[in-house]
């Protein structure tokens, strides 16, 4: 059945209960099909919607990067609980359209919009609400690291095996790619998942920087609650 056309009550449940175990709607990193699927959306969820709040909000701060998102943009029916022909006028391909003049991502002054932040705000005050009360509940974050390396003689793939050398209790390691920063330096983004109460991102930071050969500067892309 896919999400729908993403307009009804009923279709927003949908992406909430899909998001309930991921942080996005593919893969460990926003892509082109958070694009697509946030484009569907036509306002932030409600606060009962949680997950769907919590991931609409996320990719409300990625409006400068959504052009270079990894993945292509494909028609709304193939995302969603089962992969079906999309039956929607909404974007099956990245060409203009007629909302092409309607961004949602941020407010005119470019910056995240107070109702963005209400919005997370919100979102992680249930997160909060829920853990207190179920105790045994694991908290847990997606972690997106931007790690740059000294300059384009840095050994990339060496930088990525001494990332991958630092394990931690409640520490997993994940998808990783390269990103070009200019004048031939690439940056490395890898992701992880840590358990709030064990992993933190200083601790991440401390090691990650102590390879100091290859690490120039480290710093968190992006920060989700799972």
């Amino acid at each position: 059945m896919g999400f729908g056309d993403l307009k009804s009550p009923a279709d927003l449940q949908v992406l909430n209960n899909y998001l309930a175990d991921k942080s996005y709607i593919e893969w460990y990193m926003p892509s082109k099909a958070d694009v697509a699927v946030f484009e569907a959306v036509s306002s932030p969820p409600l606060a009962n919607l949680c997950h769907a709040l919590r991931w609409y909000s996320h990719i409300t701060s990625y409006e400068k990067e959504k052009a270079s998102l990894s993945g292509v943009k494909k028609a709304l029916g193939k995302y969603g609980p089962a992969k079906v022909a999309d039956t929607t006028e909404s974007g099956a391909t990245d060409s203009k359209d007629n909302n092409d003049d309607i961004d949602r991502f941020r407010s005119e002054e470019g910056e995240e919009s107070e109702e963005a932040k209400r919005l997370r705000e919100e979102c992680l005050a249930q997160y909060e609400s829920k853990k207190a009360q179920n105790p045994d509940l694991v908290a847990k974050s997606s972690i997106l690291l931007d790690v740059k390396p000294w300059d384009s003689d840095t050994d990339i793939a060496k930088l990525e095996e001494c990332i991958r050398s630092v394990q931690e209790d409640g520490l997993v390691w994940e998808s990783s790619k390269l990103v070009l920063v200019g004048y031939g330096i690439k940056k490395l983004q890898i992701q992880c998942v840590v358990e709030d109460d064990k992993v933190g991102t200083d601790m991440l930071e401390e090691q990650i920087t102590a390879f100091d050969e290859y690490v120039q500067s480290m710093v968190v892309a992006a920060f989700n609650k799972i």
